[in-house]
C-alpha cells in the first residue's frame, strides 16, 4: 500500500518524466558497475533541480521509504544497488558546470558532471582537476565525492577529499546544508572530510566546488620493465624512499600486460613479467633531473628495460594502456571481479605473492593492475558466472584478499568504497565499538536510516553471523567480552 502511495505522491508533485516505475524503464538502473548484484527499485526519480530533489526526499521521509542516490552508475562496490522497496534517486540531470573561478582556481559544478569534463572546461585557462579515475570519461563528480575516488595521479595530488572545497547537500528531510566554504579552511568539525566517502549514507549532494590546479609545464612517463613482480614492488618502495614523489606510479603484471597489448597498442614490452609506469611533472628542468634519478633507481632495482616518453602523444599512449586495463580483461574471461584494497608500500611484494598463492588455491586467474605508489591494489579475478558456484568462489577469494590486506596493516578499500561488496570485511577491519560509532554518526544525519540503508556499515548481528557466532534476539552472548 505504501509502495503504491509513494509512487502516486511522486507523480503528483513532480513532472511526469521525472518518475519511472514501469519494469522496462527500471531495468537500466538495476545495478552499478558491480553487475553481479542486481535488484529492480520500486521506482526511479530523476530530478532536474534542487527543489525537485527536496520534494522527492521529503515525500520519502514522510512515508518512511528508503532512498538510494545514484550518479553515473560506474561504482564497483554495489554502493548504488537499488532496494526493491525503495526509490532510486538519479542525479544524471544535474550535469552543468556552473562557474569556473580562475582567480581562486575553483569550479562550481553539479554532481552529474563527469570527471573529465571539468578538466576539459578548465583547459583553456591552463587549469585542470587532478583526480582521474580510470572511468573518468563517464564517472560523475558526485559519485567521486561519495566514494572518495582517486586515480593514477592521487599519489602526488591526493584523493577527492583533498581536491574539493565545499558541498551543497540535502538531508533526508530536504534540509539544505553547506559543508565547507569558499575559504581553504572552516571553523568547527571537518564535516567535508566526513561527507567525502560517505557513500550516500548521510545526504544527497547537489553541488560541488572543486579545486583546480595549473597544468604542469612538462610531464613525462618512465616505463620500466622487470622480470619479477617482487623486483617491481621493491622498485616502488625505492623510488619513494629516494625522496621522489611521482605524479603517478602504476604497476601491471604479465597477464595484465598481455591483455592490454591485445586491446590497444600501448607500447608495453610483452616479454616483461611486470612493468611500472612512473610519471614525473613540473618544470622542464626539474622533470629532466627526476627522470635521470628515477631511471637510476629502477636500474638498481633490477629493471630490464626503460622507456621514457618523448612527447605528449607517447605519454598519452602509455597511460591509455593503463586506463584500458579493465575493459581489456573482457577478452580474457566472460566475467571479472575488480577488488580494491590498500596496503603499506613495503608489503607490496609480499601481498602480491599471497594473491598468487590464493589464485592457485581457488583455481581462478588473477590479473594485477593498480596504483602501486600509494599501495592501492586492484586485483582482477577472472571467472565465468555461468558456471555453478564460481561467482560464490570468486567472492570468497576476494574476501580472502581483503583480509590479507588488513593483516599487514592495510584497509579493505582505497577508492571504490564498501557498498554491498565488502560489508562483511568491515567486520574484520573494525571492532564492535568502532562500528557502533559509525552508526551513531549516520544517525546524526539520518535518524531513521532511510539513506542507502544496508550499505557500508554492517550491523553487530551481521558481523556475528559472518564470524559464525550465534546471535539471539540481536544480542551477543557475554557482551562484556572483547571481540576483535
Amino acid at each position: 500500500m505504501v509502495q503504491q502511495q509513494i509512487i502516486a505522491l511522486l507523480r503528483e508533485q513532480l513532472p511526469a518524466d521525472c518518475v519511472l516505475h514501469d519494469p522496462e524503464d527500471l531495468r537500466p538502473y538495476e545495478c552499478d558497475g558491480l553487475s553481479a548484484y542486481r535488484q529492480l527499485p520500486l521506482a526511479v526519480v530523476i530530478p532536474e533541480n534542487t527543489e525537485q530533489t527536496r520534494t522527492a526526499l521529503r515525500l520519502c521521509a514522510e512515508q518512511s521509504v528508503p532512498v538510494v542516490a545514484r550518479g553515473a552508475g560506474t561504482g564497483l562496490s554495489g554502493g548504488a544497488l537499488p532496494l526493491d522497496n525503495g526509490i532510486l534517486l538519479s542525479m544524471a540531470k544535474f550535469n552543468r558546470i556552473l562557474d569556473i573561478d580562475t582567480a581562486n582556481r575553483v569550479a562550481r559544478v553539479q554532481p552529474g558532471v563527469t570527471n573529465l569534463s571539468i578538466s576539459k572546461a578548465a583547459d583553456p585557462f591552463g587549469l585542470y582537476y587532478a583526480p582521474d579515475p580510470s572511468s573518468q570519461i563517464a564517472c560523475s563528480i558526485g559519485g567521486n565525492v561519495a566514494e572518495n575516488a582517486g586515480g593514477v595521479h592521487c599519489l602526488k595530488y591526493g584523493l577527492t577529499t583533498h581536491n574539493i572545497q565545499s558541498l551543497e547537500v540535502l538531508t533526508i528531510d530536504g534540509e539544505q546544508l553547506t559543508i565547507g566554504s569558499a575559504a581553504l579552511d572552516s571553523p568547527g568539525f571537518d564535516l567535508l572530510a566526513l561527507m567525502t566517502g560517505s557513500e550516500g549514507l548521510l545526504g544527497v549532494i547537489t553541488e560541488v566546488t572543486v579545486k583546480l590546479l595549473p597544468k604542469p609545464e612538462t610531464a613525462q612517463v618512465v616505463l620500466a620493465a622487470f622480470d619479477s613482480v617482487d623486483a617491481a614492488g621493491a622498485a616502488v618502495t625505492a623510488v619513494i624512499a629516494s625522496g621522489i614523489i611521482p605524479a603517478g606510479l602504476e604497476l601491471l603484471d604479465r597477464p595484465a600486460i598481455l591483455a592490454v597489448s591485445k586491446f590497444i597498442d600501448a607500447g608495453y614490452p610483452e616479454d616483461a613479467t611486470a612493468i611500472l609506469l612512473c610519471e614525473l611533472d613540473g618544470s622542464t628542468v626539474d622533470v629532466g633531473v627526476q627522470i635521470e634519478h628515477v631511471s637510476r633507481v629502477f636500474t638498481t632495482a633490477g629493471a630490464t628495460e626503460l622507456k621514457v616518453s618523448q612527447n605528449e602523444a607517447e605519454r598519452q599512449r602509455f597511460w591509455a594502456g593503463r586506463k584500458s586495463a579493465f575493459p581489456a580483461m573482457g577478452r580474457l574471461s566472460p566475467d571479472y571481479y575488480c577488488m580494491d584494497g590498500t596496503i603499506p608500500r613495503k608489503h607490496l611484494a609480499g601481498i602480491l605473492n599471497t594473491i598468487e598463492t590464493l589464485s592457485e588455491e581457488y583455481g581462478l586467474p588473477i590479473c594485477n593492475v593498480f596504483h602501486a605508489g600509494d599501495g592501492n591494489l586492484h586485483p582482477l579475478i577472472l571467472y565465468d558466472a555461468n558456471k555453478p558456484g564460481e561467482l560464490e568462489r570468486t567472492e570468497e577469494l576476494g574476501g580472502r584478499i581483503l583480509e590479507a590486506c588488513v593483516a599487514v596493516g592495510g584497509t579493505i578499500t582505497g577508492e571504490h568504497g564498501v557498498g554491498m561488496e565488502k560489508i562483511n570485511q568491515m567486520c574484520v577491519q573494525f571492532n564492535n565499538d568502532e562500528l557502533e560509532q559509525f552508526h551513531r554518526v549516520k544517525a546524526a544525519f539520518d535518524p531513521h536510516g532511510l539513506l542507502n540503508p544496508g550499505k557500508a556499515i554492517p550491523t553487530l548481528q551481521r558481523c556475528a553471523e559472518f564470524g559464525a557466532m550465534h546471535v539471539h534476539g540481536g544480542q551477543l552472548p557475554h557482551p562484556e567480552l572483547e571481540r576483535v
